[in-house]
């Protein structure tokens, strides 16, 4: 039984992606369960197509806005949780934990939506607001990341010893918890990066015509040809197939 469900859901999962695959290099495909001819035209209309170029360069600058950010922010937040909860004070970890699953996107969308849209603060379409938004959906999912290494790195003993030799608590800081702490941010900015590209709610919500990022493009491609729309999908799952893997592969590293 749990083999038979296994399977099921493995074939509602990769079925769609692998259709998508075929349609991104089949010539024709109307009213069918597959498309007919190959082509590689697709693609080479994808690369050729100025949006869609500069949409994947405004969810770069984005993706790796937002990791900056938080690599400044989730650090020391971690840290400060991590020692919260220790003293007993863990209702703030658990509150950043949920926090991904209890604020949907479109909440925050909504609220951005009617704070920046106002003559005081008319920041609605602007990078800027844009990138902050996408660093604070995302900065839970590294702050968990990090404050779940911390709990595992057993830093007590180690920050004891060098409080005894004098160290300061940022000496403790920058030459015990960042050290320890490399592999697993780098994991964690990776999935954050791999969010933020291919967020779609938040994006379409708060950006321009000038600021599109790439999923919103994507959408915009299905009303057109099918197999352009397939092969600018593709290109989206590639990368994010390959940041999960290297964020796994981090992780093993790590463990």
């Amino acid at each position: 039984m749990i083999r038979a469900l296994a399977l099921v859901y493995g074939l509602y999962l990769l079925l769609p992606i692998a259709l998508l695959a075929i349609g991104s290099v089949g010539g024709s495909w109307t009213n069918t369960l597959l498309p007919s001819g190959v082509t590689g035209q697709w693609y080479l209309d994808l690369w050729q197509d100025t949006s869609f170029r500069k949409a994947f360069a405004s969810s770069l600058v984005v993706a790796l806005s937002a990791c900056a950010i938080n690599t400044v922010l989730a650090l020391p937040l971690a840290y400060a949780l991590y020692h919260g909860a220790r003293r007993g004070s863990g209702l703030a970890s658990r509150i950043v934990s949920a926090m991904p699953i209890a604020v949907p996107t479109i909440t925050l969308g909504f609220g951005y939506m009617i704070v920046f849209n106002t003559d005081w603060m008319p920041w609605l379409g602007s990078m800027p607001l844009l990138i902050a938004a996408h660093a604070i959906h995302t900065l839970p999912y590294l702050t968990n990341t990090l404050l779940t290494d911390l709990r595992h790195l057993g830093l007590e003993r180690l920050e004891q010893a060098a409080s005894t030799l004098g160290a300061s608590g940022w000496q403790q800081f920058t030459g015990i918890v960042l050290p320890s702490l490399r592999q697993s941010l780098v994991s964690g900015l990776v999935m954050v990066a791999a969010i933020s590209v291919g967020e779609f709610g938040l994006s379409n919500l708060l950006t321009s015509f000038q600021n599109r990022t790439y999923p919103v493009v994507l959408l915009q491609a299905f009303y057109g040809a099918t197999g352009f729309a397939c092969a600018a999908t593709v290109i989206l799952l590639v990368l994010a197939s390959a940041s999960a893997l290297l964020s796994s592969s981090l992780v093993r590293q790590r463990s």
